[in-house]
């Protein structure tokens, strides 16, 4: 079993660094090669119980959340868009119009859980803000603050302003010059409605995303 990256962990919480090319949950047809997998194992040689809280993409890496009892997971998930604030970076193609925006849209989803954009304004709100913080003539870094937590969200609604993620090839990038997708989750700040204690969890920027803008 390969070693967690574990960012935090105390008698109710545990915060992982997920690697991208790697699924959070399994699948029907993938249960071993999960976060999940390598966490239960961690975890059961402790003696303890684990549950899951929030998710990321496969190729997606960052903070993702464990809870050690099923009362505090489902506190924690009933309440998630009131207790948390969740950042990410991105590497998106070329150099968006605005330096700094919010993007508010209605997003629906194919059967193929493609998600797109509605132009009739049906689906689910999806809310993020943006700011550009580096840039070359080909490439922007923004760091990203969602409001809401809607399947591939960022992805949608990045490739909607015409600025896809790199490494995206689900939503339109035809570059990918880091091998990976280029989206990483590095900041989660929790309040904890129990405790009543606010946790700040951080993950440190990919190396491979600093390389695009030395």
């Amino acid at each position: 079993m390969k070693k967690l990256n574990i960012i935090y962990e105390d008698k109710e919480l545990l915060v992982i660094n997920k690697e991208s090319n790697l699924l959070t949950i399994g699948t029907s047809k993938n249960k071993l090669n999960t976060l999940y997998h390598e966490v239960r194992e961690y975890i059961r040689k402790k003696n303890q119980k684990v549950f899951i809280v929030n998710r990321l993409d496969k190729d997606t890496s960052g903070i993702v959340l464990f809870a050690k009892s099923e009362k505090l997971k489902k506190v924690l998930q009933d309440n998630w868009n009131i207790i948390t604030n969740r950042y990410y970076y991105a590497v998106v193609e070329g150099i968006p119009k605005k330096k700094s925006d919010t993007l508010k849209n209605y997003l629906n989803e194919t059967k193929t859980l493609q998600v797109y954009v509605s132009n009739d304004n049906k689906g689910k709100i999806a809310i993020l803000t943006y700011n550009v913080i580096n840039n070359t003539n080909k490439y922007s870094l923004l760091d990203i603050e969602i409001k809401t937590g809607r399947r591939n969200q960022i992805r949608c609604q990045l490739d909607n302003i015409g600025n896809p993620i790199i490494g995206d090839k689900k939503y339109n990038s035809k570059k990918n010059p880091i091998g990976r997708l280029g989206l990483h989750a590095y900041k989660l700040i929790l309040k904890n409605p129990i405790n009543k204690r606010t946790y700040i969890f951080e993950s440190n920027m990919p190396k491979e995303f600093n390389n695009i803008f030395k």
